[in-house]
């Protein structure tokens, strides 16, 4: 069980630590643990709890109304909005709430009814990657457990496999070429599966090395391949000195290669960045160069 303070909870439900406090006094509506030092102290069922009312309120629910709600009511009135797919915040909420749970079940039922509504591009731009940067963060702060960090990166890669196989195409095309790989001590791939899956739906060749990639084999494989693009990302901690070396040495291993660059741990160093490296700060902004990169 994590233990959550209420900037935590601020941050992980997008409500104002000032308005949890005000429900806490004004309407009971959670009653947190408190230290020896009387800071107040949250658990998992806290969380679940304020995700599940602010999936309610931001639907036309009053406080004052959920506050009289039985546990069982407020479960009962969630599974009703999730009927008819919410806005992306509740279902970003919604997943959450599957992921502190385990409930694989739950989780598969509202990604896969929003792939079937929104597309597999659009639920991934508009619902999963903010759900995974959440996750990170989460994560990076300790407020969730390893396993719950797998249990939804497993379940979201299955995704992205499946999306991928149904791009696979003929690659006798005019298509650029694309070598996606991480660092060596890299291991986050989520980012660079969803990349993969952008540049085949746009008619290029992908070829994915994946996770922790010796700059040797990336050698070997440029010389097999001649790509035209290189995709890498920094997710996981690397001292900015490290990340920028590292770029400088690959760049002018590649001098005459174009390099896509993403992850938040690259982000701090895009206007440093050598001549031929490129930050892409979104998925919106990989579409934006891939469309005006000719298949043709």
């Amino acid at each position: 069980m994590a233990n959550y303070s209420i900037r935590d909870l601020e941050r992980l439900t997008g409500i104002k630590a000032h308005t949890i406090r005000i429900w806490e006094k004004r309407y009971g509506l959670i009653d947190p643990e408190r230290t020896s030092t009387n800071i107040r102290a949250y658990c998992d069922s806290d969380l679940k709890k304020l995700l599940n009312i602010s999936i309610l309120n931001k639907n036309g629910f009053k406080i004052s109304k959920i506050a009289q709600f039985s546990p069982v009511e407020i479960a009962e009135n969630i599974n009703k909005l999730s009927e008819y797919f919410p806005d992306s915040e509740s279902l970003i909420e919604n997943l959450t709430i599957a992921m502190i749970d385990l409930d694989e079940y739950k989780f598969e039922k509202i990604l896969s009814r929003a792939i079937i509504q929104f597309g597999f591009e659009n639920t991934a731009i508009k619902i999963l990657n903010p759900f995974l940067v959440k996750i990170g963060i989460m994560w990076q702060t300790g407020s969730i457990n390893p396993a719950q960090e797998h249990f939804v990166s497993n379940l979201v890669r299955r995704k992205m496999l499946v999306a991928i196989d149904d791009q696979i195409r003929d690659t006798q095309s005019h298509g650029k070429t694309f070598v996606l790989f991480l660092p060596e001590g890299e291991m986050h791939e989520m980012s660079l599966l969803f990349a993969s899956y952008l540049i085949r739906k746009r008619g290029h060749k992908v070829i994915y090395l994946g996770q922790s990639v010796p700059l040797n084999d990336l050698i070997e494989v440029s010389k097999s391949c001649n790509p035209d693009y290189f995709l890498t990302s920094f997710i996981t901690s690397m001292a900015n000195c490290d990340i920028f070396n590292y770029l400088l040495n690959i760049t002018k291993l590649f001098s005459k290669k174009t390099f896509f660059v993403t992850g938040n741990q690259a982000s701090g160093l895009k206007n440093d960045f050598p001549g031929n490296a490129f930050f892409i700060s979104s998925p919106q902004e990989l579409i934006l160069q891939l469309d005006s990169i000719s298949t043709k």
